[in-house]
């Protein structure tokens, strides 16, 4: 009650799960084990999944609706193949401490360590990396780390390139914002523009709804590709 609960791999939730937490997230009511009645809480959620939860709802596995319910503030973590420039500080991270772990000196790692980690795609994203640093320091031995990517690995033909140029943090966070903001509107008008019976002027039309010119509404319609 008033703090925080974090679902992790939500997307692995059996559908009958999905329905009772649905219910828990409406009505902020749950029902203990060997209780009376229902309890009232007010708290927190935080869900988080690898997987493609708009595939999981085409294919049935995964509810439309408590999709909906979670996504509020949907945040996107780019695969390490696209942020480079953070595997060199996860790296360090992890070596640490896995060194504190097993009782060596951290020595840091040779450039040519570095080097090999910032060309190698980590088809298995930060579990790889933290499982290929953990190898490594048990192999150092308290020396420096010179042999994480022991030997070219082959990944995924679409994994192994890198683009020319990788757009910084500041691009991708205002272009997802973006396009959360053009998803949001869309909804929102589409629904609009049902209860109106896609009646855009005069007194019942859409815009009159909105507070808008119906020059404006249909301008925002085309932009976002709504059409009856």
């Amino acid at each position: 009650h008033r703090g925080t609960v974090f679902l992790d791999e939500v997307g692995e939730l059996p559908l009958s799960m999905q329905s009772k937490l649905l219910r828990v997230l409406q009505e902020q009511e749950f029902e203990r084990v060997g209780g009376n009645g229902p309890i009232k809480s007010s708290f927190r959620v935080v869900a988080a999944t690898n997987r493609d939860l708009l595939q999981a709802i085409d294919a049935g596995t995964f509810r439309a609706d408590l999709y909906y319910r979670l996504s509020t503030f949907p945040v996107a973590l780019l695969p390490l193949r696209e942020r480079k420039e953070d595997v060199p500080l996860l790296a360090e991270h992890f070596a640490r401490q896995y060194s504190r772990h097993i009782g060596t000196k951290y020595r840091g790692f040779t450039k040519a360590a570095l080097r090999s980690m910032q060309h190698y795609a980590f088809p298995g994203n930060i579990r790889e990396l933290r499982n290929l640093v953990e190898r490594a320091v048990i192999v150092a031995a308290g020396k420096p780390i010179d042999g994480v990517i022991s030997q070219p690995l082959s990944a995924p033909n679409n994994l192994t390139s890198a683009p020319a140029r990788l757009p910084d943090y500041e691009e991708i966070t205002s272009q997802y914002i973006a396009a959360q903001k053009d998803a949001l509107e869309r909804q929102a008008l589409l629904k609009v523009l049902e209860g109106t019976r896609w009646r855009v002027s005069g007194q019942q039309g859409a815009a009159k709804v909105l507070g808008l010119k119906p020059t404006t509404l249909e301008a925002r319609m085309r932009r976002l590709g709504l059409e009856r």
